[in-house]
């Protein structure tokens, strides 16, 4: 158990948080532009991009297989060049790079090893490795997960592929973001239950469209994209809406308002999805073309609802239900077990150590509110763990939040946003 002195005191809120917050950028829409403009047909140009862990991580892995990256300021230049090996690509514990960056390191000449933190050799990689074998890359057939080692030849057949995407849709979008460069580009289909997380898989085939790449999705569960040319693109990033989730949450729980600035009016982050969840749960939610507002009512009402599409915002989305005055009901999330963490088992066990009657069974969590008390709440280096700690670090005392630097994964400096909005 950590000592005192080694976690994070999460503030208590003395009075209803009212303020307005900038959040970084997207860490999805960033690392799809970073990858894609490392393949495409010239130079491209991020603005607003994310600089935190998981997006340093990417570009330092794109690099290290020969692209050039330069960044100044709030701009990122992509510049695409030969890819080759040998080349080694630290994952951390991004899912957005262990599972998208080897299908784009298949067209490299040369080998590549993977390898990421201990707890990213537990996330599920197979899908991804099965079908980059059944699509003709050398990758050591023993290996299921991390590390490994990807001999690359510089170009990949491509063609059918049958894959079941039901633990996570970063297998989909881990192929289609590279197939249109593979011979006979890909043809991908998804056997198994339903596939979690949809939005992103449509993020990714929409920023494929807008790179001039043909993507057939009219049949449920089937994607195919031919061999073509993937433009290169000037992109602002947006916001990344997951990431407001806590400082929105801050409104529902205190009673307080909080504005979060460039709220996109049309989006296909998941995150976009805490205005019906917020609403549902008591608060005032109103949208303009400068951002989106959440109010909270006084009053924090228990929700049953289906996280399935957007199991991101389960961590913070339980915090408020642990606050709640009636039970709640999170659901269709077994896909949370495969995350950074077992987030199923984390959540049930920490709000169980504050007080709340909280379970979890194979798909969901069941939060039945009580009153809570202070003490280490444990993250298991999860940065949506660390969010939801100080969420309800604001109205119970002595809150202390083990490993918020966590947080870095894609927030850069979560600790002083979060105390520049008390403030």
């Amino acid at each position: 158990m950590l000592s005192e002195p080694e976690c994070w005191s999460a503030p208590l809120a003395l009075a209803p948080v009212n303020a307005h917050v900038d959040v970084p950028g997207s860490k999805s829409i960033t690392n799809r532009s970073l990858l894609l403009a490392a393949i495409a047909d010239g130079t491209s140009t991020l603005t607003r991009p994310l600089l935190a862990r998981d997006t340093r991580l990417m570009m330092a892995a794109l690099a290290a297989l020969g692209t050039e990256i330069a960044q100044s300021g709030e701009t990122v230049v992509v510049t695409p060049r030969h890819l080759r090996g040998p080349a080694a690509v630290d994952c951390g514990l991004a899912g957005t790079v262990m599972r998208f960056v080897p299908p784009v390191a298949a067209l490299a000449r040369g080998p590549v090893t993977f390898d990421g933190d201990l707890q990213a050799r537990n996330r599920p990689m197979a899908e991804v490795l099965g079908s980059l074998r059944s699509l003709g890359v050398d990758i050591d057939a023993a290996s299921t997960t991390l590390p490994f080692v990807l001999q690359g030849t510089g170009r990949v057949a491509g063609g059918v592929v049958t894959l079941d995407a039901s633990s996570s849709s970063q297998f989909v979008s881990a192929l289609l973001l590279a197939g249109a460069r593979y011979d006979r580009g890909v043809d991908i289909r998804h056997d198994g239950k339903a596939i979690p997380s949809l939005p992103h898989i449509a993020m990714t085939v929409e920023m494929l469209r807008a790179r001039g790449v043909d993507v057939d999705d009219h049949e449920p569960n089937r994607w195919v994209v031919p061999p073509g040319t993937i433009a290169a693109t000037a992109t602002e990033i947006e916001p990344d809406l997951s990431n407001a989730a806590p400082f929105l949450a801050a409104a529902v729980v205190t009673g307080g308002k909080v504005t979060v600035s460039r709220w996109p009016l049309h989006t296909t982050q998941a995150g976009d999805a805490l205005r019906s969840i917020l609403t549902l749960m008591g608060a005032h939610v109103s949208r303009t073309e400068t951002g989106l507002s959440v109010e909270g009512s006084g009053e924090v009402r228990g929700i049953d609802v289906d996280l399935h599409d957007v199991g991101e915002l389960t961590p913070v989305v339980a915090a408020v239900a642990a606050l709640a005055a009636s039970p709640s009901h999170l659901r269709g999330i077994a896909h949370l077990r495969g995350h950074e963490t077992d987030r199923l088992a984390a959540l049930s066990t920490e709000l169980r150590r504050m007080g709340c009657d909280a379970s979890s069974t194979e798909d969901a969590l069941r939060i039945r509110p009580r009153p809570l008390t202070g003490g280490v709440f444990r993250t298991y280096g999860d940065h949506r763990m660390a969010q939801a700690a100080a969420v309800l670090g604001l109205v119970v005392d002595g809150v202390l939040v083990e490993d918020v630097a966590t947080t870095s994964k894609t927030h850069p400096d979560f600790e002083g946003a979060w105390t520049a909005m008390l403030a």
